[in-house]
């Protein structure tokens, strides 16, 4: 689990691929403080699982799901990445819940500057679209944000000067893509009501009483 508050810039140091899946060497310093084989680093939102490091750099195991369904597949040496450490017991919880599973990808449709802050607007599909509310969070390539505005095809969020230095998130431009992991309270509350919407009724009755011979 993670917060969405990212802690670091690192950069692609090296990618191997092997089929659809990859190896990937990711330069940093601060998630490398502590670090040990087996952590949860989240790179640009997704959760993935350290299995080798130096003083210098960490490596991990990229899986044909998430080389499909997340931008990691368009990295390449030098490509700049957010990264996050999983969230420790005790942590303040400065951004909001994050999984590190992506629910969809986005494109960049506009920036627009006002006073100290940046508008940036995310077209989406619908499939993504039907999880986010106005003024609810949503994480963009890890980065906790608040949806500012909210359209059929798109959303806005409004990018603060620290946010703006301090993650991948203005260094990109329009048409670029980005991973998109909506509040989990959505997904969840969905598959309460599509159980019991698709569960069998249950039917106590004399009938049924009878059928088990209580009756």
């Amino acid at each position: 689990m993670f917060t969405g508050l990212v802690e670091e810039i690192g950069k692609i140091k090296k990618v191997d691929t092997s089929g659809s899946s990859a190896v990937i060497e990711i330069e940093a310093v601060k998630v490398l403080e502590g670090v040990k084989h087996g952590d949860s680093i989240a790179t640009n939102g997704v959760c993935l699982t350290v299995v080798d490091y130096t003083d210098t750099s960490f490596t991990v195991d990229v899986m044909p799901e998430s080389i499909r369904l997340t931008n990691l597949k368009d990295i390449t040496k030098g490509t700049e990445v957010n990264l996050e450490r999983a969230l420790r017991l005790g942590d303040r919880l400065g951004g909001h819940m994050v999984s590190g599973h992506i629910d969809g990808m986005g494109k960049i449709a506009s920036v627009k500057e006002e006073d100290n802050a940046t508008w940036l607007e995310i077209e989406t599909g619908g499939d993504v679209l039907k999880y986010v509310i106005y003024k609810g969070s949503i994480a963009i390539d890890g980065t906790s944000l608040t949806v500012a505005e909210l359209g059929e095809r798109s959303f806005k969020v409004s990018i603060i000067p620290t946010t703006k230095d301090e993650t991948t998130l203005l260094r990109k431009k329009i048409g670029d893509v980005v991973n998109l992991e909506c509040d989990l309270i959505g997904k969840y509350v969905e598959r309460l009501l599509s159980y019991r919407e698709e569960a069998p009724k249950s039917r106590i009755d004399i009938d049924f009483l009878r059928e088990n011979g209580f009756a």
